[in-house]
């Protein structure tokens, strides 16, 4: 049975679930993570909840089935069913390894504060975090084991680049795919992974807090 990795792991080089308008059910990776997400034309499913409820409770939302499993409905189902909360209805990116040398100065930091670094911690495993002036960068394990990226710039330094050039040297500081989600309405954000060379793959909506 194909894994919520492979999934992952194909979409990374460019291989997507069959366009074929289906939804997919597959088991979660850890009990932290569950979620939905969402390819063109197909979408993934990972929880650890009975398949045959997720595609009848699909079956019961009143819209385009290609748009049920990230409709409003659906997703307040798999909450109310799994006890769980959520954040946002993210894009999702990838970006391979880069080689050579970040472009900026990083000095990596082993018991950080920041908030994007705590919040990082309570998201994902084996958290790493580096420092420039200006913007904090994080990366970490996710969904399936995954390796994500975020970033945050101050509001003193924004619109000057620093976020693209964190989010490129987090591609040479890699040595897997690198993933982000990044939330559509960030303008700012996803300009500077789309410029960093990040491809959107789909979306996803992530449940946090195990039952």
């Amino acid at each position: 049975m194909e894994t919520l990795r492979d999934i992952l792991d194909a979409a990374a080089r460019g291989v997507f679930p069959s366009p074929d308008g289906r939804t997919t059910v597959v088991p979660q990776a850890s009990e932290r993570d569950a979620g939905v997400l969402a390819f063109t034309a197909h979408a993934v499913v990972f929880t650890d909840e009975d398949p045959q409820w997720v595609h009848d409770t699909l079956a019961a939302v009143p819209c385009d089935a290609l748009a049920a499993p990230m409709n409003p409905r659906f997703l307040a189902a798999l909450l109310d069913r799994t006890g769980r909360t959520a954040e946002n209805v993210d894009a999702m990116l990838v970006g391979t390894p880069l080689p050579g040398e970040p472009p900026l100065p990083l000095k990596e930091i082993v018991d950080g504060d920041h908030p994007r670094i705590v919040y990082a911690r309570g998201r994902r495993d084996d958290v790493r975090a580096w420092t420039t002036e200006g913007g904090v960068l994080v990366m970490g394990r996710g969904i399936a084991g995954r390796l994500e990226v975020s970033v945050e710039i101050e509001e003193g330094v924004r619109q000057r680049g620093l976020g693209r050039s964190l989010v490129t040297a987090a591609r040479q500081l890699a040595a897997e795919p690198l993933w982000a989600q990044v939330a559509p309405g960030n303008a700012r954000s996803m300009r500077a992974f789309l410029a960093a060379g990040y491809r959107p793959v789909g979306a996803e909506a992530l449940l946090l807090g195990a039952p």
